[in-house]
């Protein structure tokens, strides 16, 4: 996600904040900003989770795994 899509969604926190308030299609806006936003953070901690290994006390590494609930 680009610098100029998080400030919009500063400039919108702070908008709805007002007395003003923010309008429909800027609440929309910011509904699919702060989705995008939460889909890039989830995706750069998977990521982040695939190349983590845990070295266990014998020396070997096993790579972190995705848990199944």
């Amino acid at each position: 996600m680009d610098e100029k899509k998080i400030q919009r969604i500063n400039e919108l926190a702070k908008k709805a904040k007002t007395a003003q308030g923010l309008t429909p299609e800027e609440k929309e806006e910011q509904a699919l900003l702060r989705r995008e936003y939460l889909d890039a953070v989830r995706g750069n901690l998977e990521a982040q989770l695939n190349n983590t290994y845990i070295q266990r006390p014998d020396g070997s590494r096993i790579q972190m795994k995705k848990r199944k609930d």
